[in-house]
């Protein structure tokens, strides 16, 4: 009797043991369905909503930006020398460089298709990618433009890029550098 409730165990404890890592994987899947990846628009898609005086100037003060130069700049002579420096031969190519010079680098490419290089760090770096919160009705309610993707306090988003790892850093004061780049969020018509 002895004998057959250890053979028993012998062959149930493995098969226990397998069933975690499968336990694992699926909560993995779980979480990683919790944390949806959303889609990026275009900048011409965010202007639509978000451009001129009636609504508050968004798209004109982010053209007007640093953040709207951000890939050009690295073509620029000091962006040259420290990529140099850093035996970077080409800023424009080189993914170390893009991650916080071009919105979305680094994500799918299926979900960055709208975007163009070229218009570096956009409205969506900020607030999170909008091909789900970008509709008018979901725009219209803070919960569901959440729910949706939208990121409401940029704050974390910013110390993605500008942190000690940025080959010029400066120390960043969020609220000194929020007043060069906020834009007022127009009341709805």
């Amino acid at each position: 009797m002895r004998r057959v409730l250890i053979v028993l165990l012998a062959g149930l404890v493995p098969a226990l043991f397998a069933l975690v890592p499968a336990a694992s994987a699926q909560e993995a899947e779980k979480g990683e369905e919790a944390e949806a990846k959303h889609e990026y628009i275009s900048m011409r898609k965010c202007s639509m909503c978000h451009k001129g005086e009636r609504k508050g100037n968004i798209y004109e003060i982010w053209e007007a930006s640093r953040h709207a130069k951000a890939f050009e700049t690295l073509a620029g002579e000091k962006a040259l020398a420290i990529a140099k420096e850093k035996g970077i031969e080409n800023p424009q190519q080189a993914g170390e460089c893009l991650q916080c010079h071009v919105t979305g680098y680094g994500e799918d490419e299926s979900l960055t298709a709208d975007l163009e290089m070229a218009n570096g760090v956009t409205c969506q770096a900020c607030h999170g990618a909008g091909g789900d919160y970008a509709k008018m009705s979901t725009m219209k309610d803070l919960k569901a433009s959440v729910a949706a993707g939208m990121v409401a306090d940029p704050k974390q988003q910013c110390v993605e890029c500008h942190n000690e790892n940025s080959p010029t850093y400066k120390p960043f004061d969020f609220e000194k550098s929020w007043e060069k780049i906020k834009h007022a969020t127009p009341e709805d018509d």
